[in-house]
């Protein structure tokens, strides 16, 4: 008779409570996508959560593009907006305030002028 028992880990993951609606630029990738998570790793056996590797969970910003977590007690910027300092996500491509051009970086065609030909 032979007996069998798989042993592993397993991570819960999980919003910060307080920080569900912070989103903050990820470190590693640039894009605006990394959320703060409470994150708590166990020892399981036979697919059972047994046993914590730490004794409380890790706070970290985890962006779900490239998979990347940082600890969140490096991250001044996530501390800042929860300080009532939010700052809002720069939209990208924008042209510069007063400028005609538009996604092409062409001006618009002027009313009444023939159509140029390249």
């Amino acid at each position: 008779m032979a007996f069998f028992l798989t042993c592993g880990t397993h991570t819960f993951q999980s919003l910060l409570k307080g920080y569900e609606n912070v989103t903050v630029q990820c470190q590693n990738c640039g894009n605006f996508s990394g959320k703060v998570t409470k994150r708590w790793q166990w020892f399981t056996v036979c697919f059972v959560p047994l046993i914590p590797f730490s004794l409380k969970p890790d706070h970290d910003v985890s962006c779900h593009i490239c998979h990347f977590t940082q600890d969140i007690k490096f991250r001044p910027d996530v501390q800042q907006q929860m300080d009532g300092g939010a700052a809002p996500i720069p939209l990208q491509n924008q042209a510069a305030p007063g400028s005609n051009t538009g996604w092409g970086g062409q001006p618009p065609p002027v009313q009444g002028a023939p159509p140029v030909y390249k």
